[in-house]
C-alpha cells in the first residue's frame, strides 16, 4: 500500500521532468533543422551587445579579483544555509543546533585556511616574503 501512496505522491514531479525533458529535446531540434550554416571570418570576431569591440583590453585583471569573487560566492552561500536553519530552528532541535555550528566551524576552517596560505593578501610578493622571514615593513 505504500508504494502506491508513494506513486501517486511523485508521479507529477515524473511529469514535470518527463515533460522538461521533451520541450528541451524539442528546442534542440528546432534550433537545428532552423539555424544558419554559414561560416565566415565574422562569426569569429567577438560581440557583445550590438557593439563592435574597438581593441585589445589596455590591461588584463588580476587573478586575486577572481578569487575574491569566488570566496564572496563559496562564504556568502552560507547566509542562504544559516538562514533556513534560522526560519526552521525550534523544528529541528538541538540536532539542528548542532549540524549548523559544525556546518559553521567547517566555514571558519575554511576562512582560516585562507588566511593562513595569503588567499586574503593583497600586499605585493615581496612586503608578503618579508613578512613571512619576520623582517618589519
Amino acid at each position: 500500500m505504500t508504494g502506491l501512496i508513494v506513486a501517486v505522491a511523485v508521479w507529477p514531479a515524473v511529469l514535470y521532468a518527463a515533460l522538461v525533458l521533451i520541450l528541451v529535446m524539442a528546442i534542440i531540434a528546432v534550433s537545428a533543422l532552423l539555424g544558419e550554416r554559414r561560416r565566415g571570418p565574422e562569426r569569429n570576431v567577438p560581440y557583445e551587445s550590438g557593439i563592435k569591440p574597438a581593441g585589445p583590453l589596455p590591461k588584463r585583471l588580476s587573478v586575486k579579483f577572481y578569487q575574491v569573487a569566488l570566496y564572496f560566492v563559496i562564504f556568502d552561500l552560507e547566509a542562504v544555509f544559516i538562514f533556513a536553519w534560522a526560519v526552521n530552528a525550534r523544528r529541528l532541535g538541538w540536532a539542528g543546533y548542532v549540524e549548523i555550528v559544525v556546518f559553521v566551524v567547517l566555514l571558519f576552517a575554511g576562512l582560516v585556511y585562507l588566511w593562513r596560505i595569503g588567499g586574503l593578501d593583497w600586499r605585493p610578493a615581496g612586503r608578503r616574503r618579508q613578512l613571512r622571514k619576520g623582517r618589519p615593513l
